[in-house]
Formats: structure tokens, sequence, C-alpha cells
């Protein structure tokens, strides 16, 4: 019998790469999301790859809906095995011109959204002693910037939840895996309908993953459970930058970090999608920049496979070098270059496509270290830790 998964925010994005990956394994798909339209076009591109869909239209910031969802996939579908909350909604903009409407709405898909189809699969999972719950979250959760204020604290919250309720299962000896996989930016149609304030355009602040990268460690991270998953050199060099130095990231990040997610056009869409889904199959890509053509950031035959590997102590020098060289005023895309050309010469040219993090307490303990010494960690640096990565099939 096919394994069971469902995917919410599922008709678009890294939700709808998500559930993609889990059809071409052969897993039976539930997908959950506001759009109906969008959701059946999601659902026919299921079908197509072989997989028993069940797509489900229903807003995830309402419980009941979310209950009544998660029933009728189990009984057309069968047990949920891995639930992955995904669904999200933001604004952009500063704080001070969001309204508390705005605030609360954000609240109720990004945080109490993860809370009501945390707590449906949960119901189902724990008396079988079995399942896992994966919840898609950013490195904007432990280290904010500006003019996302909503989005940041929500994300922030549901660490806490998680983390919460996590030691909950543990005193009452529940075997249901709960992991968090902290994003960079990634390239999906978000830009393009989110509520945007500031009057001019959102755009991403440099290199943005595939979608279809994070599917692959989200599909890699139902089989192989982990607490946290962090992917990206962003990811990671900016954990680093507010373990050390968190007013100094403030400071920085409020200077270089407000016009670089800003484009000299209007937007598109400026009410988005926050109270009612934007018209339109807006599929899996969406532009680096907005205004560029919309395609795959890395060929579709370029996705390979993941793999579990040991960090090597290059890979944390290059993030070391990146982390130091930003606070030490180099400007941010110079400062990951000379990360990402220290890591590369190390390693050769069959470097990861990305890498992500399996064991943070320790990953914290050595790339603080790694960002004190830098370059010194390229001969004397060691990395005794797990991650893991999405290679390419090379020619």
């Amino acid at each position: 019998m096919a394994r069971v998964v469902v995917v919410t925010g599922a008709n678009a994005g890294i939700g709808r790469a998500v559930a993609q990956a889990f059809a071409d394994d052969g897993w039976s798909v539930g997908i959950l999301a506001r759009d109906a339209d969008r959701l059946r076009s999601a659902e026919d591109d299921l079908r197509l790859r072989g997989a028993h869909v069940l797509s489900i239209a229903a807003d995830v910031a309402d419980a009941e809906a979310v209950e009544a969802a998660a029933a009728r996939f189990e009984q057309e579908l069968g047990p949920i095995d891995v639930w992955v909350n995904n669904a999200m909604a933001t604004v952009i903009g500063p704080a001070r011109d969001i309204t508390p409407e705005e605030f609360a709405r954000v609240t109720e898909v990004n945080y109490l959204g993860y809370v009501h189809g945390t707590r449906a699969a949960l119901q189902r999972m724990a008396p079988r002693n079995a399942g896992s719950i994966l919840h898609i979250s950013s490195a904007l959760a432990f280290r904010p910037i500006p003019l996302q204020s909503a989005y940041c604290a929500t994300k922030s919250a549901g660490v806490g939840f998680v983390d919460s309720l996590r030691t909950e299962l543990a005193h009452d000896g529940v075997k249901v895996h709960l992991g968090t996989i902290y994003l960079p930016a990634v390239n999906t149609p978000q830009p393009l309908w989110s509520r945007n304030k500031t009057g001019r355009a959102q755009q991403f602040p440099g290199e943005a993953l595939d979608p279809r990268q994070v599917a692959q460690v989200v599909r890699f991270a139902a089989d192989h459970p982990r607490r946290e998953v962090w992917i990206g050199r962003t990811t990671l060099a900016m954990a680093i930058g507010q373990w050390l130095a968190p007013s100094l990231m403030d400071w920085y990040l409020g200077r270089k970090m407000w016009d670089a997610q800003l484009a000299d056009r209007p937007p598109a869409n400026p009410e988005g999608n926050l109270f009612a889904p934007v018209a339109g199959d807006f599929g899996i890509d969406g532009p680096a920049r907005v205004g560029e053509p919309v395609e795959p950031s890395v060929p579709r035959h370029a996705i390979g496979r993941v793999v579990e590997e040991p960090a090597r102590s290059e890979d944390l020098a290059g993030i070391g070098l990146e982390s130091g060289g930003a606070l030490g005023g180099l400007e941010m895309d110079d400062a990951w270059q000379a990360g990402a050309t220290a890591a590369s010469v190390a390693r050769g040219p069959a470097a990861a496509e990305f890498w992500t993090s399996r064991q943070a307490g320790a990953a914290r303990l050595a790339l603080v270290g790694l960002a004190l010494i830098g370059a010194a960690s390229l001969v004397r640096g060691g990395a005794g830790r797990t991650g893991c990565a999405v290679r390419r099939n090379l020619p």
C-alpha cells in the first residue's frame, strides 16, 4: 500500500514542488489550498505522474476545515504518514503601515495554520505512535529583516510552538516526529502575489534556490527524520551573524536589506492574496527578479538525489568567511562570493548544489569557531557533524 503525504499550500511554489517530489516516488498525495482552480491544475499534474491524489479546497486558518480535510484524506487515501505544513501569506511593508487586520490574517495563516495542521495530523498519528510532521520555515525565523515583520514574527512563533510540542511528546512517549526545515530565498511566485504596501515590486535580494531543490530535501527528511534542516549558505551565515553580533546585524540589515528587496517598478498585485486568492495558475517557479522571464532556476534534469554525508571543513570555512566578511563591512555579495570561492577551490568542481544542517547544537559551536578563525579553518578545521546535499546529475 502506498504511503500517504498531505501538503498544505500545494497549488503553487514550494508546496506544488513538494507534492510532485512525493508523487514521483509513488506516494499517495493529499493537497490542500484555498484556490480551487489552481488546486485542480496541481491535481492534474500529479495524476499525470501516476499518483493517487485527492485535492481539497480549504483555508488553513479555519481549524474545522483543516480537521475535516484530514479526516477525508485518511478516509480516501489511507493513514497519513507525513504532513507538510507549508501554506503561507505575508505583507511586504514597514510595520507602521500594516494594519491590525493584516497582522491578524498573516498570523492566522502562517502560525495558526501550522497549529491547525499539526493538531489534525497529530490526532491521527499519535494513536498509531508513528508519523512525521514537517514544518517549512525560514532563516527569517531566527534573523528577521526589514519590511517583513508580520512574516518573521509568525515564523518565530512557529518555532516556539514546535519546540514546546516536542517536549510534550517526549513526556508522553509519543514517537511522532516533528521537523523544521529552514529556507533561504526560494524562486517561487510569492513576489507576484504578496500584499505590498511599499509602492515598489518585491524582488529576491540575491540568488534564489529552485523550489525543486527544496522539495528534494523535504522528501529526504520524510525518510530521514531530523529535528532541524538548514538549507543554503545564506541560512547558516545569517544564523552565525545573529549568534555572534545581533546588534550589528540589526544595523547591517537595516542599511542593506530594505532597498535590496524592492525593484524600481510598481507591484503587479499590490492587494495580493492575503484575504482572497490572486487569480491565475502560477505553477512552481517565480521570477528570480520581478519582471524577469519565469523559468526553472535549475534545469529539471539537473535536480539530482539527496545524499547524506559528513560536512567538510571547507564548507564551514567558506560560510565562516562569508559571515566574517559581511560583519567586517564587506558588501554582502562580495562576502558571499569570497566564501563560495574558498569552498569551491577546496572541493573542486563537483560541489554540492546546496548543503543543510543536521545537528543544530554541534553546528552552532563549529560555525562560531569557523566564523572567528575564517580562512585558517581551510587548513586546520575538522567538522564533526553531518549534513545532506542535493547533487546534480552531472554528465
